[in-house]
């Protein structure tokens, strides 16, 4: 995403990056970043919390605009979760591939989602 969006920023297209991993945006050097200390995959806020997803949402467009400085990022206030569990859970593991693996059958979060996917 930061190569595209420095691509966008040469060509006059204003970007904000919004991201979970800080590590990755700074890496990236997108042009502006809001980062969201959430687990990898909830950069938009929590699920089925419109509120919060709002509030970060809102962070993102008004860095839109409101970061002048290249290569700035906005570190949002406010935590997964009260006890930080998410990010042990993380971080715990024996240093083996934790992913799942590859399976070509679409996955939904929710019957809704398949319903609406598959139509």
């Amino acid at each position: 995403m930061s190569l595209a969006a420095r691509h966008l920023e040469a060509r006059g297209i204003a970007t904000v990056c919004l991201g979970s991993a800080r590590d990755i945006l700074e890496a990236g050097a997108p042009p502006r970043a809001v980062f969201v200390d959430y687990p990898l995959g909830h950069s938009a806020g929590k699920p089925r919390d419109r509120a919060d997803q709002y509030r970060v949402v809102r962070a993102a467009l008004e860095a839109l605009h409101g970061v002048t400085t290249p290569g700035a990022m906005v570190a949002l206030p406010g935590s997964w979760d009260s006890d930080g569990a998410w990010r042990a859970s993380a971080m715990a593991s024996d240093g083996g591939d934790t992913r799942m693996p590859r399976d070509t059958t679409p996955q939904y979060q929710t019957e809704e989602d398949r319903r609406l996917a598959e139509g």
